[in-house]
């Protein structure tokens, strides 16, 4: 029996190329994920640990970027970390260096005053020279490090990407005025957050200290140790010797390199379980391409297995045959796709640090067993779990089934049991999405559209007779005769028509799930941004930091400003015991309601102009606030108090949570910390003129933004369509694969009819009759195929929008007619070009030795 698959393999091997080369694509995604995250974790893990390569120990102040100031900028309330806590362990036996560190963030403009790279990984720190005047984190590329206030040195990409050179002067901002420096030269650094396209400016000790923290502070003390000095030995002792503290931590240079390759490894594990899914997805479409493709053999070599069967094959021997090669062409197509994989993966490190720029660090490509393993065991086991029905289905054939080469009629038991099972998944399928919709929770929706999803493929041969019915009158009126037959053809072996419009049916579904459901949400984030904020412009730092304290005076002084507001974050303790800790939201009472939407479900909308609090509906339950409660409050500062409140706040995107008037809560917030954002209003709206004084008045600093209504809306649709656009990439392969099994089928199909295209071609159908009638034979499929995952994906996306209720306000499920035709119209075109070569080999085939053919 062995023999006889591996012949019937090379006997059909083109008939088996479309499956192949469906279980490569689906094989290559899985390896190919593998191998880049792989081959990507390593190299950032390499590349992190040239970082702790000459730190044995390391003492960092957790709290250094948070600790409230005194007027004299002091840190208060907990230990820090001095010149002199470094002298110290400097000083300690076994110590051979101490590198006090500082960082923070740090925003340089090109030459026009945009900012270079993104807001959040626009980093500062301070250049540190050894004995021989350099900073061996930072090696230099050309010129030296900073020596004053009045100098910088950047890394050699963004000062590339800037145009600049050693000795040009350069704007450089953190969170307030831009400060003019002297570029004195550029360095190189394995700093993830710059090599992933963020920025590094490099100051001076003193300058440092005085723009993140205080004069003589430091965030983080580096020890080098001795030759021979044991590390752990050296830890005790530094512990002895730093101040004693909550935010004081020291650790070993080992373990930070320890932890951070755990992070790094479960980072790249959540890359590559998401790009398994998209494989899975993969290979799930190719699973109706492989059974189909051996449900149709099986068809196609029913006198050959009833001859099996006569001469004395057992059941058990026929599907044993059938699975064999189920396992040649699975290990054939993995082999291949394995390769293909890691092609994948070459392919996409290059194009990352290619024309995207990604910058990811240089390491050995890695191909490791268990991905080996893995894409052969998928790839196989795929391809077998597959062709099972079709092997079940083989074994079933009589041996008198060797006087006929008919296909062997589905029997009404089958249809039945069939359909039973359809319905039951369809059924519990819509009621876990009528669960999760009233309960507005995803999990129960996401079991139910994958239980309808299944109930809906067990039943479209039920459902292809109906639908595909629809077009045939006009497909009779504009096409004759090819289009009867192209209709007739298409319903005459309903459950080959399911299985290969199934496969496209799970790409038109997610992809339109996805459409619906960023459609609906872009809609709800306008609405609401049209609605809650009134504010012509929102001023904020790109990377979401506080902006400086002076900046809210520097913007009350523009001219044609009318009202302006801070919005600034305080987290007080809450409660007798302090145990529990919220978040306010500080606002000029005096002004807000011109800037945001105020409205209230209960009492008074006019609660903070009465010194009293706002609390959103949404925070007012899950905190158990209610109208009237009083709240014992310690500030930052110490200061204990008490806030009523005054009004629960109907949900909007200006407001959130709990807010306060600033007048109130703001004297007690962290001296020296500025507002989180300022929300302005214009006396003539907003208007260029308005934002550039307004840019100006904040010392045109790069990393601050200022943002109207339409560019708000246009960020967040951006942000939506860049998820999109991603998704429908990862697709991309289903899809592909979908076009392979239409292939399939169409080429498959036109084999087995070809003494019935002969007929047609003998008795006056031309060859153009022929090639119409397998097109439209395939555009009907298709077409169904999309219309299903339209109706699908319609569905789940507006099970999955009602879940969203809660979280985004009026929130309703809109539904793109120019993208759903779209959407319909790539399905027809999909059939139409998966058709041209089945219908160009069916118009060539010689017609006696058609009529001929067995």
């Amino acid at each position: 029996m062995f023999r006889t698959a591996l012949r019937n393999v090379l006997a059909h091997k083109g008939r088996l190329l479309m499956t192949v080369l469906a279980v490569m694509l689906g094989t290559a995604f899985v390896s190919g994920t593998l191998v880049f995250s792989d081959t990507f974790g390593n190299a950032l893990r390499t590349q992190s640990s040239k970082s702790y390569t000459d730190i044995a120990v390391t003492v960092s102040d957790r709290e250094a970027r948070n600790l409230s100031h005194d007027e004299g900028g002091r840190a208060v309330d907990s230990p820090t970390l001095t010149e002199e806590t470094r002298t110290k362990v400097a000083a300690l036996p076994g110590t051979a260096e101490v590198r006090g560190i500082v960082s923070g963030f740090a925003g340089i403009a090109d030459k026009k005053g945009a900012l270079i790279g993104n807001g959040f990984s626009t980093t500062g720190t301070n250049y540190v020279p050894g004995a021989d005047g350099t900073d061996p984190r930072y090696p230099l590329v050309e010129g030296r490090g900073p020596k004053d206030a009045t100098e910088v040195a950047l890394d050699r990409k963004t000062a590339d990407k800037g145009g600049f050179k050693v000795g040009d002067t350069i704007r450089v901002a953190v969170n307030g005025p831009v400060m003019q420096l002297k570029l004195t030269g550029t360095v190189t650094t394995n700093d993830p957050r710059v090599v992933a396209g963020g920025s590094l400016a490099a100051f001076d000790t003193a300058t440092a200290q005085q723009l993140y923290l205080a004069p003589g502070r430091f965030a983080e003390l580096d020890v080098k140790a001795k030759p021979g000095t044991d590390d752990t030995a050296l830890l005790a002792a530094v512990k002895q010797t730093v101040p004693q503290g909550d935010n004081i931590e020291a650790r070993t240079g080992r373990e930070l390199a320890d932890e951070q390759d755990r992070m790094i490894k479960q980072g790249t594990q959540v890359l590559s379980t998401a790009l398994l899914g998209f494989a899975g997805i993969a290979l799930f479409v190719g699973i109706f391409i492989i059974a189909n493709t051996f449900t149709m053999l099986v068809a196609q070599r029913t006198r050959e297995l009833a001859l099996l069967r006569a001469v004395g094959a057992t059941r058990r021997q026929i599907t044993r045959s059938v699975l064999i090669e189920a396992v040649l062409v699975g290990l054939t197509a993995s082999v291949t796709g394995l390769l293909a994989g890691i092609g994948i993966a070459l392919g996409l490190k290059a194009l990352l640090n290619g024309p995207m720029d990604a910058n990811l660090p240089d390491g050995p490509l890695i191909v490791a067993p268990t991905t080996v393993v893995a894409a052969l065991a998928t790839g196989v086991l795929v391809t077998v779990l597959a062709a099972w029905l079709p092997a079940r289905r083989a074994s079933r054939i009589a041996p008198v089934a060797a006087m006929s080469s008919v296909e062997q009629p589905t029997t009404h038991k089958g249809l039945v049991v069939r359909n039973t099972i359809g319905l039951l998944f369809s059924a519990a399928g819509a009621a876990a999405l009528a669960a999760g919709v009233a309960a507005k929770e995803v999990k129960p929706v996401g079991l139910g559209a994958g239980a309808l999803l299944i109930g809906v493929f067990v039943l479209t041969p039920m459902l292809s007779k109906p639908l595909i019915a629809l077009l045939a009158p006009l497909l009779r009126a504009v096409y004759g005769t090819p289009g009867k037959l192209a209709q007739e053809n298409a319903v005459r072996n309903p459950r080959r028509t399911a299985a290969t419009a199934s496969a496209l049916t799970i790409g038109v579904t997610l992809i339109t799930s996805l459409t619906v459901i960023g459609a609906s949400v872009n809609q709800a984030v306008d609405r609401l941004t049209a609605t809650s904020v009134k504010a012509d412009y929102t001023v904020a730092m790109q990377n979401f930091s506080k902006l400086a304290p002076e900046v809210a005076a520097q913007i009350a002084k523009v001219p044609g400003v009318t009202a302006m507001s801070v919005e600034r974050t305080v987290r007080v303790k809450v409660g007798e015991q302090q145990e529990d800790s919220e978040a306010i939201t500080a606002v000029d009472a005096a002004t807000i309601d011109q800037l945001a939407t105020i409205k209230v479900t209960e009492g008074s909308a006019d609660a903070l102009k009465q010194g009293r609090l706002l609390v959103s509906s949404g925070r007012a339950e899950h905190g158990g606030y209610k109208l009237g409660d009083t709240l014992a409050v310690t500030y930052p500062d110490g200061a204990k108090g008490s806030l009523t409140v005054g009004g629960i706040l109907e949900a909007n995107t200006a407001l959130a949570g709990i807010v306060a008037p600033d007048s109130v809560v703001g004297p007690h917030a962290a001296p020296g910390s500025g507002p989180e954002s300022v929300l302005v209003k214009g006396a003539d709206g907003p208007t260029e003129e308005l934002k550039q004084a307004l840019r100006d008045a904040t010392g045109g600093n790069p990393l601050i933004a200022v943002k109207g209504q339409k560019e708000i809306k246009a960020e967040n649709r951006q942000m939506i369509t860049s998820i999109l656009n991603m998704m429908y990439g990862l697709l991309g392969m289903s899809v592909v694969i979908a076009v392979l099994g239409v292939v399939n089928t169409m080429a498959m199909s036109v084999f087995e009819r070809r003494r019935e295209i002969g007929m047609l071609r003998a008795i006056g159908l031309d060859r153009l009759g022929i090639r119409r009638m397998v097109r439209l034979e395939s555009l009907l499929i298709a077409l169904f195929g999309g219309v299903v995952g339209v109706g699908l994906g319609v569905l789940v996306a507006w099970a999955v929008v009602r879940t969203m209720a809660d979280s985004l306000k009026d929130i309703s499920t809109v539904v793109p007619p120019l993208q759903i035709a779209g959407f319909l119209l790539a399905a027809a075109v999909v059939g139409l070009l998966a058709a041209l070569w089945p219908a160009h080999r069916a118009a060539r085939l010689d017609i006696l030795t058609s009529i001929k053919s067995q």
